[in-house]
């Protein structure tokens, strides 16, 4: 798997949440937003890999790159996605809960593409990789938390950023699949 791929969706499909991370940061402590947002994260990871190896055990790995069409999509739509209401009693599970209601439908249309066909070694992988940049980015995220000029930046480009991304990404899953060598290869065929 490719490393840059993995960090960039990773930063896409968190970006939006980043945001309300500095508000989670400022009210809870941050060992319990990290946990609680790293093991949301791994939750999610784990089901687009199980959902992912059932399907490719069905379908042929090119014609599931079509599944690259999915991050294209959000990215060209954008999502007006709400907090939600969540309900618990420690921070912990209020951070896991929120991660949860807000990002499961960008995770699971973004991860489950770009984990599709990879093996258990490369998702084992994958989730250290995931761990790694998650508490980078809640140590960065605590960290500008405290910096005026960079929340203002994100607040004006992050959602174009957030799209840009997303649209990346949704190319790269028809790459990565084999969808558009297969697409040429039928094209040049019936010439």
């Amino acid at each position: 798997m490719n490393i840059l791929v993995l960090a960039l969706t990773f930063l896409a499909i968190n970006l939006d949440f980043f945001i309300m991370m500095l508000f989670l940061l400022k009210k809870y402590p941050f060992r319990s937003v990290l946990f609680g947002f790293m093991a949301a994260t791994m939750l999610l990871m784990v089901l687009c890999f199980i959902a992912g190896q059932l399907l490719e055990s069905f379908l042929p790995e090119w014609l599931l790159g079509v599944l690259g069409i999915i991050p294209i999509y959000v990215g060209l739509k954008g999502e007006d996605e709400g907090e939600g209401d969540v309900q618990a009693k420690s921070p912990f599970w209020i951070v896991f809960g929120t991660y949860l209601s807000v990002c499961t439908g960008c995770n699971l249309s973004i991860f489950l593409p770009v984990l599709l066909g990879k093996s258990w070694t490369t998702f084992a992988v994958s989730l250290v990789v995931i761990a790694i940049l998650t508490v980078l980015a809640v140590s960065l995220i605590n960290w500008v938390d405290q910096k005026k000029v960079v929340t203002d930046v994100i607040d004006r480009f992050g959602e174009q950023l957030m799209r840009i991304c997303y649209i990346l990404i949704g190319l790269y899953v028809f790459y990565d699949s084999g969808f558009i060598a297969h697409l040429y290869e039928l094209m040049v065929g019936h010439l």
